[in-house]
């Protein structure tokens, strides 16, 4: 990446450095990785090439851009132009009072539509919506369970922030809510947030497991269970428990 002055940097900065540190061939497999395909869960969705770790360096160096130039970058056709957006969003969440906390959360929310991939949602729903609604009112969470794809991932994986600080409720009701969704992204998530449950109470995880398990789909089950002795594991996945 290359070396910049100490002059306050700009969005046509960051842009530039995002083409520099671009990758042709990375681009494509992150392409197919993501399934931006017609038909798929992503499509059209455009990638530069560059790095999970490259585009964390990258947000660091440019940190210091306002709310305003961040809601532009944040609706970029490029994907990692979305990610440093929200990895710039999510530092400035953990210094922000409560009322640029206000503004972070109103912004996040305004622009949710461009927050349409898994990694965009997984890096950033719990530390933006969640660290923001954790003492407030959750009704939002559940109006988006009911919505698409990526408003349903964000509603689930929001309540990471929650189960962090052990209140697992709006987890669990969210959980079964979403049940029944055929995607398998949001099977995946929700067996993720019960499996982040048990790892910090077991027996509340189980609880939820013995009502729920045998309806729930299969994929959700396994990352719920994932970590589960071998034996119990079995017993979940036979319905024997």
């Amino acid at each position: 990446m290359r070396k910049t002055s100490n002059k306050k940097l700009n969005l046509a900065e960051l842009k530039k450095t995002v083409k520099e540190n671009s990758n042709a061939y990375l681009s494509e497999f992150l392409q197919r990785f993501f399934k931006t395909g017609k038909g798929d869960y992503a499509e059209g969705d455009l990638f530069a090439g560059i790095k999970v770790p490259v585009s964390r360096k990258i947000a660091k160096q440019f940190n210091d851009l306002p709310l305003n130039e961040l809601s532009i970058l944040i609706k970029s056709k490029i994907h990692e132009e979305r990610l440093i957006a929200l990895f710039i969003l999510v530092d400035k969440m953990k210094k922000a009072d409560e009322t640029k906390k206000e503004k972070i959360y109103k912004l996040y929310l305004k622009n949710l539509k461009y927050i349409n991939n898994w990694d965009l949602v997984d890096l950033s729903a719990g530390k933006i919506i969640g660290e923001y609604l954790f003492d407030k009112e959750k009704k939002l969470l559940f109006e988006l369970s009911e919505g698409d794809l990526w408003e349903k991932r964000i509603a689930i994986m929001s309540t990471l922030n929650f189960i962090k600080k052990k209140d697992y409720k709006t987890t669990l009701t969210i959980a079964k809510l979403l049940l029944k969704d055929k995607h398998d992204l949001i099977h995946k998530a929700v067996g993720w947030m019960l499996r982040e449950i048990g790892n910090r109470d077991i027996e509340t995880e189980e609880y939820f497991l013995k009502i729920y398990y045998k309806n729930m789909p299969r994929t959700m089950l396994r990352y719920a269970i994932e970590k589960f002795p071998e034996v119990k594991r079995q017993a979940y996945l036979k319905g024997k428990i």
